[in-house]
């Protein structure tokens, strides 16, 4: 499966000619992302540029400006989406543990308070977080959604996203190729791998969304509420 990868740890060329055609980053997230690859635990976990690029593009497009964004990290999906929202504009981010995103990427998007003002950092359970926006009567008051956290509860994030999202918002699930082994029934049995496969047939059949799973990163899920 040597064409699904991350352009910063692939060495396909396709990848790195579309990755050259595609990334544009601010010098915040040149300096995030070299900050995240040579420090931060498991950086890997990093989301993909071209595929922060790709999300942003859809934010500017439509005027986007109340994101959700399930998966912390060091905060690089945040930043990316914080500066494609106007000014006021806000990014809910959620992860279990921000102890990364302190440390990594707080000193580094703060620099600039207009963009860091925006983000609205909630850690703790997403899908209580996600509850909670739902309970306070936010339903339909967003534009974007990113998912890039635990697999197991993909189907989950993505029930919730749909929930809040307005009609024409848009929902990107990160991963969702899995280094390609959802390709292959036989490797269809770690729990990861169940979850996402499940999750791309649950929004391929969903009827509150169009949707297309294109080859972008390791596998971008792209859905549109109806």
């Amino acid at each position: 499966m040597s064409n699904v990868a991350k352009s910063y740890k692939s060495s396909d060329p396709v990848i790195a000619y579309c990755s050259e055609h595609t990334t544009i980053q601010s010098p915040l997230q040149a300096e995030l992302l070299k900050e995240t690859l040579d420090n931060a635990p498991m950086s890997m976990m990093l989301g993909a540029p071209e595929v922060l690029t790709f999300g942003q593009n859809f934010i500017r497009s439509f005027g986007g400006r109340r994101v959700i964004d399930v998966g912390t990290y060091t905060g690089a999906s945040a930043l990316a989406w914080a500066l494609a929202v106007p000014d006021d504009g806000e990014v809910f981010t959620f992860d279990i543990d921000h102890t990364n995103y302190k440390k990594f990427g707080v000193p580094i998007i703060s620099k600039c308070e207009k963009t860091f003002k925006k983000i609205r950092a909630i850690e703790g359970s997403a899908l209580d977080g996600l509850d909670k926006l739902i309970a306070d009567g936010q339903s339909g008051t967003f534009d974007f959604a990113f998912i890039d956290a635990d697999k197991v509860n993909y189907s989950n994030y993505y029930d919730r996203a749909v929930t809040l999202l307005r009609k024409g918002g848009v929902i990107f699930v990160d991963n969702s190729l899995w280094n390609g082994s959802v390709c292959d029934p036989a490797r269809r049995t770690e729990p990861s791998t169940v979850a996402i496969h499940q999750a791309n047939d649950k929004i391929f059949k969903d009827d509150r969304t169009y949707s297309a799973l294109i080859n972008l990163g390791d596998g971008t899920h792209i859905a549109f509420k109806k």
